[in-house]
């Protein structure tokens, strides 16, 4: 089990707990505006937390927000790369974001979640030092939809599989296993729906 630390985010406007042995990126390379970036310091994993514009129609549920992720993912992977394969899709809950059914005199809502695991050849996440190519990257991609602040929340947990860093017999996803890299990615994704918290709304006026 991983040790976890509550880590503030966009200037302590957003809150979650990260892994300890997690470092933030920007200390040490310019991220945008828009991105906060942590890297792994004993591994190749890294998270980054992305606010960007609504995408999609209107409204909310299983077509909408389904098709949002698939937009989302595109922009992530090169959506012409026919190797990239989802293996799993489900909503998620986040205990401490609010989730009132629309229509809600309720300032800030709705927020709707959706989170996807995917496996794809190229690794399409910040360089680690001395970084080999992979064999291939797991992502694990939540989408956190803000309606009323016409904004999107992707949060992406990039598991590069470096040949030498991970055991190959122990990662079959059509026979459904993970490995330990991908199930430690799982872990870090349910403390982060756990513990993602929105402090200061304004944030999504800035940025």
């Amino acid at each position: 089990m991983s040790s976890f630390r509550s880590t503030p985010l966009f200037g302590g406007a957003l809150i979650v707990d990260l892994p300890s042995t997690f470092a933030d990126v920007s200390t040490i390379r310019q991220v945008p505006d828009h991105q906060e970036v942590y890297l792994d310091k004993d591994g190749f994993t890294s998270i980054i937390f992305d606010i960007t514009e609504r995408v999609g129609a209107p409204g909310s549920g299983p077509a909408v927000d389904g098709a949002a992720l698939t937009t989302h993912l595109e922009d992530i992977v090169d959506s012409d790369d026919d190797t990239v394969k989802v293996w799993n899709t489900s909503n998620t809950q986040f205990s401490k974001l609010p989730f009132v059914p629309l229509p809600s005199p309720v300032p800030h809502v709705p927020v709707r979640r959706h989170t996807s695991l995917h496996a794809h050849r190229d690794a399409n996440a910040p360089a680690a030092p001395d970084s080999k190519s992979p064999d291939f990257t797991a992502i694990v991609l939540t989408l956190i939809r803000l309606e009323r602040e016409s904004t999107d929340i992707l949060i992406t947990i990039n598991v590069p599989h470096i040949k030498g860093e991970y055991t190959e017999e122990e990662v079959d996803m059509q026979m459904g296993k993970q490995g330990k890299l991908i199930e430690s990615s799982v872990e870090i994704a349910a403390k982060i729906w756990e513990t993602f918290k929105i402090k200061d709304w304004g944030l999504f006026n800035e940025v």
